[in-house]
């Protein structure tokens, strides 16, 4: 019998591979539920933009070619609508498969990548698959610390520096002068990768423009999403924007024609309606802090987002209270997944579901507060 572990790379044993846990016809079957209201991963939940389908199912009809012509199609799309030059554009199938191109495209056995706890697991997981050694830099009031981060990166040597902006779980933005003060802190021969999958959320006022950081030539690599906002979770199209030189490095590493004809088609077709992105992050908002009042009025804390979801600090046991909503058939993510236990991450939408989550969670808190159940 083949022992496989000798055989593979030395750096992938006792990684674990990402878990999505049941699905949801197998949960409806566990809880006796005939719906479920999925809050636990982020997803836009409004689905893709109107008109959408057709111009994908319409796609199908060229299946047989590789999208050769769509790729550059869809460079052109996300440049006009980011305002940049297609050539600083990379597609690839979502900010997944662009985290693992970054980290082989950057990293040798033994060099250090430096981010927060908590962040988004899979900067980690796929850095040490490819042989690099984790720093972790604590957040502080569920914040990235900046000067941390780019302290922890000088004293290491790092090559990367992972940052999600605004965070996953948390919701939380960097400010401008604390960019500005990561950039300026940076190691030589160290770039900062920038996952800005929640951007379109962000308030404008707000919101970073580091796309004129990217042209201007700084060690900046930025990751968007069509999963979000756009509503194309299921299709998995993501880019970069990245300079010049590092674009062609980049597809040096990353499997050629990784995007398929039918997300193509719906990214292109999704910039068409672009005008629908302010509509969904005004909705977003108001449906995030109806949530946030509610939850404030029942005793809890949640956590100021920019995101399309809240982290909140709920005061009892996280994974009885997640469990509880799941039979009341609302899914949401125990923050003991995170190592925040008490804490729960929920998905924001529409304010009639907002009210309604509002109301089962605060019941169930409740209950938990009345029976001394403990903080996870």
């Amino acid at each position: 019998m083949t022992d496989w572990t000798r055989l593979v790379r030395p750096s992938l044993i006792g990684l674990e591979p990402y878990r999505p846990g049941p699905s949801l016809e197998e949960l409806k079957a566990a809880y006796g539920l005939d719906e479920i209201v999925k809050l636990n991963w982020n997803e836009g939940l409004e689905g893709p933009f109107p008109g959408i389908e057709e111009e994908v199912l319409a796609e199908l009809e060229r299946a047989w070619i590789y999208p050769a012509e769509a790729y550059t199609d869809l460079r052109e799309s996300v440049a006009a609508w980011v305002g940049t030059t297609p050539e600083r554009i990379v597609p690839s199938h979502g900010i997944q498969a662009l985290i693992a191109t970054v980290a082989h495209t950057f990293l040798e056995t033994g060099a250090k990548v430096v981010l927060t706890d908590p962040t988004y697991g899979l900067y980690a997981t796929t850095c040490a698959a490819a042989g690099a050694r984790i720093v972790q830099v604590p957040s502080r009031h569920h914040r990235h610390d900046v000067d941390a981060l780019a302290a922890a990166a000088r004293e290491a040597g790092a090559r990367l520096v992972w940052l999600c902006d605004p965070n996953n779980p948390t919701g939380t933005l960097v400010e401008r002068d604390e960019w500005e003060r990561l950039l300026a802190g940076l190691p030589e021969r160290c770039a900062v990768v920038v996952d800005e999958a929640y951007v379109e959320y962000v308030d404008p006022e707000v919101r970073l423009d580091r796309i004129r950081d990217v042209e201007a030539g700084a060690p900046v690599i930025l990751m968007r999403t069509f999963s979000k906002v756009f509503g194309l979770a299921g299709l998995r199209l993501g880019y970069a924007i990245v300079d010049d030189p590092l674009a062609s490095l980049l597809d040096v590493v990353q499997e050629p024609f990784n995007v398929n004809r039918a997300a193509l088609a719906a990214g292109r077709a999704s910039l068409r309606r672009s005008g629908l992105v302010d509509e969904r992050r005004l909705a977003n908002e108001a449906g995030r802090e109806r949530l946030a009042d509610r939850l404030r009025e029942a005793g809890a804390e949640p956590v100021p987002s920019q995101a399309n979801f809240l982290l909140v600090d709920v005061g009892v046991d996280d994974v009885a209270l997640a469990d509880g909503l799941a039979r009341r058939g609302i899914l949401v993510r125990a923050g003991s997944e995170f190592g925040l236990g008490g804490f729960v991450r929920i998905t924001t939408g529409p304010i009639p579901l907002m009210e309604r989550v509002a109301a089962e969670l605060t019941e169930l808190r409740a209950g938990l507060l009345a029976a001394g159940a403990p903080t996870a």
